[in-house]
């Protein structure tokens, strides 16, 4: 089972970063804009702090994306568990199903939220490597 909405989640996410990095580096380049370290280190603050809450905020809708999915595999197992006798194959195929879907899910979410912590971490180091250049 393919989840393409956490793909797209990602790289989504993987967009807005790159555009905030790529513009931090552009204000850097004109060297008029940073008349001070100070303001330079400040700066660099925002854009971390605001990388840490857009992570935040994705690994949030990633894990709600794998709960929804969990829910609707155990709602549609729950709907084969009611319609047939018990313990019939159509119920232990459905149950199967459900457990892997569950499995595929957990796993789908734990590596999309991996990869999120390793773009954020990839642009903490870049902006504290700029301000490191100012100081």
């Amino acid at each position: 089972m393919q989840l393409n909405y956490f793909e797209n989640s990602i790289s989504l996410l993987k967009r807005w970063l790159t555009v905030g990095l790529l513009c931090a580096l552009a204000f850097v380049s004109q060297g008029a804009f940073f008349s001070t370290p100070a303001l330079a280190a400040d700066l660099g603050n925002q854009v971390q702090q605001q990388t840490r809450e857009t992570a935040g905020q994705a690994k949030d809708l990633i894990r709600n994306t794998a709960d929804r999915v969990e829910r609707t595999a155990n709602k549609n197992a729950g709907k084969v568990d009611r319609a047939t006798d018990y313990n019939s194959p159509i119920e232990r195929k459905a149950k199967s199903d459900r457990d892997f879907i569950e499995k595929r899910a957990e796993e789908d979410a734990d590596r999309t939220e991996r990869a999120v912590d390793e773009t954020k971490n990839v642009i903490e180091r870049a902006v504290d490597n700029i301000k490191d250049a100012f100081n």
